[in-house]
């Protein structure tokens, strides 16, 4: 077995860096060396709220050690970006072409282990351990199912293409494949962290006329106009009901609410925010995963509102990783200029300090032997 760095939580707020010992692949299964891992707000919710051990990250991009039984069109060497959002290809939902809400394999509509390679493949003091999301990418090495990675044929630097399978593709894909944003439309951003800059980012590749950012953070909103909005609107805290922010909004949109809104903040608080942003007939999109039990004006939904909650952007990973690359290398998608930080496995801390006090877009882990240039 492969002695592996890998950062470790135990569910309860703590973390660790320890080794483990990863073994080879089982049928259907790939060895994967992990190059570049990002940070995602999901990673610090785990680490809080899962209440078991398990091996962190679910963001990543690596190269192929080694392929299990019965393993075609990935072989060892390849180059690749992984994908949490595991489909099976043969349940209700697969077939439906929803791949990203997999009824078998996926870690959030699935069931169990059901996409987790054999777990008995990292052992923790001689013990199985899980991996986040089935992934863990967090870690020197890990054992997944082979439809969690996509090869890519790209020279783009490691660290850009981990933060394609989460960060990237929810913020794009809420804009691109979830709401079909129409060109020459106005949509408006709640939050101008990682995921709602690839909400801006997907606005304006779908032709959006009108992008409006809002954040707390005025350093933000400038960012945001470096990756397509044209406006900036700063929300105060005490802002109730965003009455002040809906009235810009209408200033900037011709007297009426924005066409589209997306909430990216994970906030509770804002989870009905975009529906009091776009006019009568327009589409609210909740794109950061608000779980939590919300209390709704019904006024809000006057008249003829649509109000969406896409998973992952609706991630057709072949078909939507392929398409951003295509965009990376052309220009139209800035990714090397998302990583505004990269850390090193025993940065750990320092990563995801920086992450859930917004001081970076994305953050990367990269893993020993490798620096951000890597390709």
């Amino acid at each position: 077995m492969i002695p592996s760095k890998s950062v470790i939580s135990d569910g309860k707020g703590n973390i660790s860096l320890e080794t483990v010992l990863v073994g080879q692949p089982g049928a259907g299964e790939v060895l994967v060396k992990i190059v570049a891992a990002g940070l995602c707000h999901t990673d610090w919710d785990s680490i809080q709220n899962w209440n078991k051990s398990f091996i962190v990250g679910h963001e990543g991009a690596g190269i192929v050690e080694a392929v299990g039984e019965g393993v075609t069109g990935v072989n060892k060497g390849d180059k690749v970006i992984l994908n949490w959002a595991i489909p099976c290809g043969e349940c209700f939902q697969c077939k439906e072409g929803n791949l990203h809400i997999c009824e078998v394999n996926s870690p959030v509509c699935g069931c169990g282990l059901d996409g987790h390679a054999h777990i008995e493949s990292s052992l923790r003091e001689e013990h199985p351990i899980e991996r986040s999301f089935h992934l863990g990418t967090l870690s020197e090495y890990t054992i997944i199912k082979k439809e969690a990675v996509v090869v890519i044929n790209s020279d783009i630097p490691y660290s850009s293409a981990s933060i394609i399978g989460c960060g990237v593709m929810t913020g794009w894909g809420s804009v691109v494949n979830a709401a079909k944003v129409d060109a020459g439309s106005s949509a408006c951003v709640i939050g101008c962290g990682g995921v709602g800059l690839n909400c801006i980012q997907g606005a304006k590749h779908s032709g959006a006329a009108i992008i409006i950012a809002i954040d707390i953070n005025n350093e933000r909103l400038e960012q945001a106009k470096q990756f397509g909005a044209t406006h900036g609107v700063i929300a105060e805290k005490d802002d109730k009901d965003f009455a002040k922010v809906a009235a810009k909004v209408r200033e900037i949109c011709g007297g009426r609410g924005a066409d589209y809104a997306f909430e990216c903040t994970a906030i509770p608080a804002l989870g009905s925010a975009p529906l009091a942003l776009v006019r009568s007939a327009g589409t609210a999109v909740q794109v950061s995963g608000i779980e939590q039990r919300i209390d709704f004006n019904c006024e809000l939904f006057e008249w003829d509102k649509i109000y969406i909650n896409p998973l992952y952007g609706m991630c057709n990973p072949e078909r939507d990783f392929t398409k951003l690359l295509r965009l990376y290398h052309t220009g139209a998608l800035k990714l090397d200029e998302l990583v505004t930080k990269t850390y090193n496995l025993d940065d750990i801390a320092t990563g995801l300090d920086d992450l859930i006090n917004g001081r970076v877009a994305k953050g990367v882990v990269m893993m020993p032997g490798y620096d951000k240039a890597s390709s």
